[in-house]
C-alpha cells in the first residue's frame, strides 16, 4: 500500500538541482505549511536546490481522541514513558527513505539531501536520518524529539555515518516540552553523535532567530560537503 496519498509539493531554484531539501510538516498540517522555505533557504548555497514538501497521510490519532487528520504516525501520549507507534514510525521512515532514494533518479544522491521537519515531522526526520543506511548532507529537528531512541543503543546507527544535526527548541514549548530536546541531545551524545542544540524564548513555534541560526548551520554543512568533494 502506498504511504503517500498525494504527491509532494516541489520547487527548484534552478535547472539541474545539485541539492535536495526535504521538509516534513507537523501534526495536522500539510506540505503547504512551509511553502516560504525556498525563498528563505535558497541562499545557503550557490548551487541549485530542489525543495520537497511531502503531505502526511490522513489517519486516526489516538492522542487527539481518534480524530482523523494528517499525521506521519499515531501518537499515544506526550510523556517519554508513553508507548510509541513503532510500526507506524518505521513505515513512515521507509517512505522517507524511498523519497530520498528517488532523488538519486534526478541526479541528487543521498549525501546531497537535507532532511528536516517541525514537531512530529521533525521526529520522523531525525529517526529517518539516524537509521537510514545512507548518509545525508544534514538533518534538522525543530520543536521535536527523537522517537524510538533506544534503537541508538542497539547499535542501529553508526556515529561516523550520522549527518550534521541541528536541534532547535523553544524554552516555553508546552506541546513538546524543552526537556525533550535536552534528552534527545543526551541520547545522541551517549552514542558519540554530536548535535547542535539551539534554544529560544518561544513556545511551540519558529522565530526569526531560529531561522537565522539554521541558515548559518546549513551553509556550514553544505560548504564542508563542497570542500570535501574537491579533495
Amino acid at each position: 500500500m502506498r504511504f503517500f496519498e498525494r504527491p509532494p509539493l516541489q520547487y527548484a531554484t534552478g535547472p539541474h538541482p545539485y541539492y535536495a531539501f526535504i521538509w516534513l510538516h507537523g501534526l495536522g498540517a500539510d506540505g503547504h505549511d512551509f511553502a516560504e522555505f525556498p525563498g528563505t533557504f535558497s541562499g545557503i548555497t550557490d548551487k541549485a536546490m530542489r525543495f520537497i514538501f511531502p503531505h502526511a497521510p490522513m489517519r486516526s490519532v489516538t492522542l487527539n481522541g481518534g480524530a482523523y487528520m494528517p499525521a506521519w504516525f499515531d501518537l499515544y501520549g506526550t510523556r517519554p514513558e508513553d508507548p510509541q507507534d513503532e510500526a507506524g514510525i518505521q513505515d513512515a521512515a521507509r517512505a522517507m527513505m524511498d523519497l530520498i532514494t528517488e532523488q538519486a533518479g534526478y541526479g541528487i544522491p543521498a549525501e546531497r539531501v537535507i532532511l528536516g521537519g517541525f514537531s512530529q515531522g521533525g521526529a520522523l526526520a531525525l529517526y529517518t536520518a539516524l537509521t537510514s543506511p545512507q548518509s545525508l548532507a544534514a538533518a534538522v529537528g525543530l520543536s521535536t524529539y527523537l522517537p524510538l531512541a533506544y534503537r541508538l543503543a542497539e547499535g542501529r546507527t553508526r556515529a561516523s555515518a550520522a549527518p550534521p544535526l541541528f536541534l532547535g527548541h523553544g524554552r516555553d514549548d508546552l506541546m513538546v516540552p524543552y526537556p525533550f530536546a535536552v534528552k534527545t541531545q543526551a541520547a545522541l551524545s551517549a552514542q558519540g553523535i554530536e548535535a547542535e542544540l539551539h534554544t529560544y524564548p518561544i513556545g511551540h513555534s519558529i522565530d526569526d532567530a531560529e531561522i537565522s541560526d539554521l541558515k548559518a548551520f546549513l551553509t556550514r554543512a553544505l560548504t564542508r560537503h563542497d570542500l570535501a568533494g574537491r579533495l
